[in-house]
């Protein structure tokens, strides 16, 4: 249910309506104005009872349905934008279009913080790098784990970027959130649920990667998963999903970005480098991503790709990256000037 009240409600009117949805057995999340509060109530049964006891109370102007499976996400519960500040500075979901880059592992100080270096020349705000890594086979380089946090940390420092990096378990969360600016669910921990309630309390924002075979309905379910543990601060990422094409890593549902922004009110950030596995089309589908209005872009890069222990073939070469930033500008301009002309209307 969205419960509005009516404006310039008084504290004491609120805190009534609240209980009394209480009384009822209903979870409550707020969405505080200026002028006007509204009251998101999420429970199990017929809302019916709770309702009409509702709209009989003078300081509710409306109470009603939501009729989307995913409440708090939708945007029936929030019809306007979500804004996520990352590292005190970063705004995702505004009119800001926001680059995340970096490695795909963690490799060494010397690998980090040159990947650093890079990303902050090309005008990312926000270092990607794997520290706990899923991969397909055991056999394969799992990260560097706590040592990787440390010198992400240690990159930030050296940078002023902030820190987005994957955190694969529950009880992973708080050693993770201790580093990070951003913690990352990747594609295979989509629908980890022990995780997600555990993000939901981590204090930090998120972001939450589409799984390899999921529908965009079981990704915003995810989100909710979070966003009714606590945490508002949820952003979603398109990065390819499984079909029987071979020519690239995944096949990318590029319109899943515009289809996302109807449907939600959180951010969406588009990662080109998964969705094609090839570094020679991420310029084109980060391109893409800018045109069909995704809030930013999360890209793989690397030094020396050739040498990169994980995801080397999709790793945008320095110049590369610095080239695609660069033929990137005035897509983001006109981004920019839409974003600020929607909302001035």
């Amino acid at each position: 249910m969205i419960i509005s009240m009516r404006k310039n409600a008084a504290r004491a009117e609120i805190d009534s309506v609240i209980q009394r949805i209480e009384d009822f057995g209903y979870k409550i999340h707020t969405i505080e104005g200026e002028e006007r509060v509204v009251i998101g109530a999420i429970g199990v049964g017929d809302t019916s009872a709770c309702l009409e006891a509702l709209e009989a109370m003078n300081c509710v102007e409306k109470a009603v349905r939501i009729s989307a499976p995913y409440k708090f996400v939708s945007r029936e519960f929030k019809p306007g934008r979500t804004t996520i500040t990352v590292g005190g500075n970063v705004h995702v979901g505004n009119s800001e279009f926001v680059v995340m880059a970096g490695p795909c592992s963690v490799e060494s100080e010397k690998q980090i913080l040159e990947s650093a270096e890079l990303a902050a020349k090309g005008g990312a705000k926000i270092l990607r790098g794997g520290a706990f890594k899923p991969r397909t086979s055991p056999y394969d380089f799992q990260g560097m784990e706590e040592e990787g946090l440390k010198l992400l940390a240690k990159a930030r420092e050296h940078t002023g970027l902030a820190i987005v990096t994957e955190v694969m378990s529950d009880n992973d969360v708080s050693l993770v959130a201790s580093y990070a600016d951003v913690m990352q669910v990747g594609a295979r921990n989509m629908q980890n649920f022990a995780l997600l309630k555990a993000l939901g309390k981590c204090g930090k924002p998120v972001l939450l990667k589409r799984g390899l075979s999921s529908t965009i309905k079981e990704l915003l379910m995810s989100a909710e998963y979070i966003v009714a543990h606590g945490n508002n601060d949820v952003m979603l990422c398109e990065r390819g999903i499984r079909t029987f094409e071979t020519a690239t890593r995944n096949t990318c549902d590029i319109v899943a970005c515009a289809v996302l922004r109807e449907l939600t009110h959180l951010p969406v950030i588009l990662d080109p480098s998964h969705a094609t596995g090839k570094r020679s089309l991420v310029p084109a589908l980060s391109r893409a991503g800018v045109a069909i209005g995704a809030d930013g872009l999360i890209v793989e890069i690397h030094p020396n790709p050739q040498k990169a222990i994980s995801d080397g073939a999709q790793s945008l070469e320095p110049a590369q990256w610095l080239d695609m930033m660069k033929s990137l500008q005035p897509y983001i301009e006109l981004w920019k000037a839409e974003r600020m002309s929607t909302v001035a209307v």
